[in-house]
């Protein structure tokens, strides 16, 4: 396939999404069944993004611009995904797929169903598909691994994959800074950047870097709008366990019944919590987080705007790292 049968297949990809059909439908069902975390509200929203941001034929085209990606000398690249968030390892499927090579793909045993789909549509719409990827139980002879898991299983995958090209992503997530003057509407934006998907992705934001006499009651009230998320018995009980902890060990914490507020220097928190610190220097502050290799992204009136985080574009790579010039020919460390 050349890159413009690969661009119109992906394009297509993307009209399907959008057409959500009943078979597509049937999938969705199937993959809230595999894994509970996976609501049907968050397998659409993570469909309808992937479709707007990446999957427009306007979009990709601008994309391929900036990369050689005409006539590749193909390489099998292995893809181990994760599954903490519907299709969050897509991203470095298309980069694989666009840039000619075969995606040798490994899923999330919690999210098989959804990439299983993409995979059969796809050479179900052209056979040629087929020499372009591949599900895998084992990931093995391939002449790089994009590799996506925890800091645990990155030292596996450095110690597997560490003869071979490849970009090991390991545990991130992000953070807001607040000045204190944020109007309601941005409070209910980063209320979303807070709790879509239960706060699990790394695009989430599990810290709050807030000024020192900072009243937390308005952005309590706009996080009321996921109190339904009492009522799902896995995120319910990890509240009940961070509360517990907290209760136990005579720490200060504040909670609007669904999530809870507490001073903590960490910028990663368990599902269903918010860590905050205070700052009374913001140059000193934002210079630290841009140099933190934990944070995906900074949220903030002067950074990503409220309510975007999980909105990424097709040039939006993870851990900063141009998946697409990792994938073509040039620098060193190409493959």
């Amino acid at each position: 396939m050349n890159i413009n049968e690969r661009i119109d297949l992906i394009a297509k990809l993307g009209e399907y999404f959008l057409l959500n059909d009943e078979q597509l439908q049937s999938v969705k069902q199937k993959a809230k069944e595999q894994n509970p975390w996976f609501s049907m509200e968050f397998i659409d929203l993570a469909i309808k993004n992937i479709a707007e941001n990446y999957l427009q034929k306007s979009l990709l085209k601008d994309w391929v611009k900036q990369y050689d990606v005409s006539e590749p000398q193909q390489k099998n690249v292995g893809i181990v995904m994760a599954g903490n968030i519907p299709l969050v390892g897509f991203h470095d499927f298309l980069c694989v797929f666009i840039s000619g090579h075969k995606a040798v793909i490994k899923p999330s045993s919690k999210d098989e169903v959804l990439i299983r789909n993409i995979t059969e549509k796809l050479t179900e719409w052209n056979n040629a598909a087929k020499d372009h990827l591949i599900l895998a139980e084992n990931l093995k002879n391939c002449d790089a691994y994009i590799a996506t898991g925890s800091n645990n299983s990155s030292r596996y995958f450095e110690y597997y994959f560490s003869k071979y090209p490849n970009i090991i992503r390991r545990n991130r997530t992000s953070v807001a800074v607040l000045k204190g003057d944020e109007a309601k509407e941005e409070l209910n934006l980063l209320a979303d950047d807070i709790q879509l998907f239960y706060g699990m992705g790394c695009r989430n934001v599990t810290k709050l870097f807030v000024p020192e006499g900072y009243d937390f009651i308005a952005l309590l009230d706009a996080l009321k709008k996921y109190n339904r998320f009492a009522d799902f018995h896995k995120y319910r009980n990890n509240y009940d366990y961070q509360l517990a902890l907290l209760i136990m060990n005579h720490k200060f914490y504040m909670t609007n019944d669904s999530i809870i507020f507490t001073e903590n220097e960490s910028v990663f928190a368990p599902v269903s919590q918010v860590n905050y610190s205070y700052y009374n220097e913001p140059k000193t502050l934002i210079e630290s987080l841009k140099n933190n290799t934990n944070i995906q992204c900074i949220v903030g009136k002067d950074f990503i705007p409220f309510g975007k985080t999980q909105s990424p574009s097709l040039t939006d790579y993870a851990d900063g790292i141009d998946t697409m010039q990792f994938l073509n020919p040039a620098p060193k460390g190409s493959i």
